[in-house]
This record gives C-alpha cells, structure tokens and sequence, in this order.
C-alpha cells in the first residue's frame, strides 16, 4: 500500500487479507517505509486518530525485511521460527521486489536454479512424439511443473531452464514465470551439450550457490536441508545421492591368495547413485568447458582430480527418475500418496 493512504484504506485491505493481515507501506519509489497490522491500527485509534487519517502516522518504521540475494540462510531461518511469517523481499535500492509468506513457503534459499529439460525422451515414445518430456502430466500437472513448485516452496525464484527438443513448447507454457512469482529465463542449446554443459553459458547467475536438476525428476527432497548441508561442509559440489540395499542371499567369502581369511553370512550392502539434482559453487562452473558436451560426471570427476570437494547427500525421502514407461505409470500411482508437506 503506498502511503497516503487512509486508516480507513488500510482496514479495508487488512481484513481482506486476514489471517494473513499485514501490510508493507512503500512510497513512490515502491521503497519500502513501513508496516501495518491491526494492532498498530487499534493503537492508533486509541490514541486518537481518526479512520480518515492517514497510515503514515501509525505505521512500525522498522518493518523485518529480506535483501534479494541475502547469503544469510540462519537469518531467514530465525524469523521463520519467531513467527515472522510475512516478509517482503526488497532489491538493493529498497523497493519492495516480492512478498514472502511461510505459512505457504518453507524457506527463501539463496541459491538459482538451473533445470535441464533438453533431452528427447526416446524411452516414453510415443508419449514424447510431440510433447516434451518436461510437459507430459503426472496427476493434474506436468512433471516440469512438479519441480517448479516444490523449489518454489522453498522460495526459489529465479530460474534457467535449457531447452532443445520441443523447447518452444515448454517456453509458451511457462512463459518468463510472473503468474508464478517467479524469474524464469530460457538457454537454447543448439547441439546437445550434456547434463552440465549448458552451465558454462549461463554468466548472470544472481547467487553464489547454483541448484542444478534433472527435470524428469519427482521428489520431496527437503531442498532447505540438502543447502544447509552443503554449507555445513563447506563442500564444492553436492550430490543428492539414492541408497540402494542388496541382499546377498549366500555366504560370502572374503579371500587372500587364495586363502580364504574372513565370510559374511547373507551380507547386505548398500551402494548410492546419483540422483540427479546438484549444489555448486558458482566459482567452480569456470571448470566446465564453454558450450560443449559436458557431463555432472565429467565435473565430478575432474573435481575430485583438483582435490576440491565433491560430497554425497543420501535422501530419505521419495525420489523418481522419470525416465522408462513403466517409471511414467508408476509416478501416476505414487503422486496422490506422496508426502510434499
């Protein structure tokens, strides 16, 4: 609401918006100068204005606030668990960019990410004949858009997407991402560059931190602590990791030259696989190779050659590569049961 306005106004507004009552005062500028909830309201009535003066005269003028680009995640986290439930985003000018809500959003992680939606989709022929893979519905939604709205709960919002087959497709249905109150930019590749090449041509990334995904992915990864493990350990690359147990239904024996020195009896072991789904350090995307071929694996390899550090984040939650027919069915069974909350 802009200031000027009436008490009256802003009662108006405040009860239309209830439980969520809250307004942010900005001038003309659209610069943030204060707040107003019904408890400054009846202060001030009590202490003598009118309905028809104007908010100015009773707004808090030290509203809480979120810089777009704010690195400091313990920050957003503490007003979360004080109760600060609506926060605006302001730029580096002060404006009011975006309006935060954790009633509806778990987090506002300061990361960008990067969605791969290029690939052809031979295995889901002929589903993919003339969709992308990326729009193909699971439930009510298509599984491109499953993605967006899990990273949006987790108050993502700024977007690359790279595109190749059908790409247009994907561009017409999301648009530049406003009705979602997102940014979503769009990376054409005109030779297919692999699951991380697109990366080296993407130069006006707005964080430090890079979220990198498979866009055929469904999940309820909780993407607030994969980031905070991340942190945690300082690591340069990140992998969402999907154990899996095999169970060896005989002895097994171990051996030395021959000489058997040790035996397990039914032994389980557990292997992990990559999932599909990466943090980065921005700093470390100088090390894929301009506008060609390039895997995550080929980076990850390399990485672990120059000694940085490349870590797994095992996920306990649900995960699905989309990727086979009988994934695709299975996904449409699973969507109705699967715990996103």
């Amino acid at each position: 609401m802009q200031k000027g306005n009436t008490i009256f106004n802003a009662l108006e507004r405040l009860n239309f918006l209830a439980k969520d009552a809250i307004l942010f005062i900005v001038d003309e500028q659209n610069t943030l100068i204060g707040s107003l909830t019904d408890g400054d309201v009846r202060r001030g009535l009590l202490n003598g204005c009118g309905v028809n003066n104007i908010v100015d005269e009773i707004i808090q003028k030290s509203p809480k606030f979120i810089k777009k680009g704010e690195r400091d995640i313990s920050k957003i986290i503490e007003f979360r668990e004080n109760n600060f439930r609506i926060i605006p985003i302001l730029d580096k000018e002060g404006r009011v960019v975006n309006v935060i809500n954790f009633r509806e959003m778990k987090s506002y992680l300061p990361v960008d990410a990067v969605i791969m939606a290029g690939g052809r989709g031979e295995r889901l022929r002929p589903l993919t004949d003339n969709t992308p893979k990326p729009l193909l519905n699971i439930g009510l939604k298509p599984i491109l858009e499953h993605n967006l709205c899990r990273l949006r709960q987790f108050g993502i919002d700024d977007f690359w997407i790279t595109l190749k087959y059908l790409g247009n497709q994907i561009e017409d249905y999301f648009g530049s991402g406003k009705d979602r109150d997102i940014n979503i930019q769009y990376l054409y590749e005109e030779e297919p560059l692999g699951t991380i090449g697109a990366l080296s041509k993407i130069k006006n990334f707005e964080y430090e931190n890079i979220l990198l995904t498979n866009s055929d992915i469904l999940t309820n990864i909780d993407y607030e602590h994969f980031f905070l493990d991340f942190l945690k350990q300082d690591a340069d690359f990140s992998i969402v990791t999907i154990p899996y147990t095999v169970d060896i239904p005989y002895a097994v024996l171990e051996t030395h030259n021959g000489h058997v020195i040790n035996f397990r009896e039914k032994p389980s072991y557990t292997y992990y696989s990559n999932g599909g789904i990466y943090l980065i350090k921005k700093e470390i995307l100088k090390n894929i190779p301009y506008n060609s071929f390039y895997n995550a694996t080929d980076l990850m390899e390399n990485l672990i050659k120059l000694k940085k550090k490349v870590i797994s984040y095992p996920l306990a939650g649900y995960w699905l590569d989309i990727g086979r027919m009988e994934d695709y069915i299975k996904a449409q069974n699973d969507i109705e049961t699967i715990n996103f909350k």
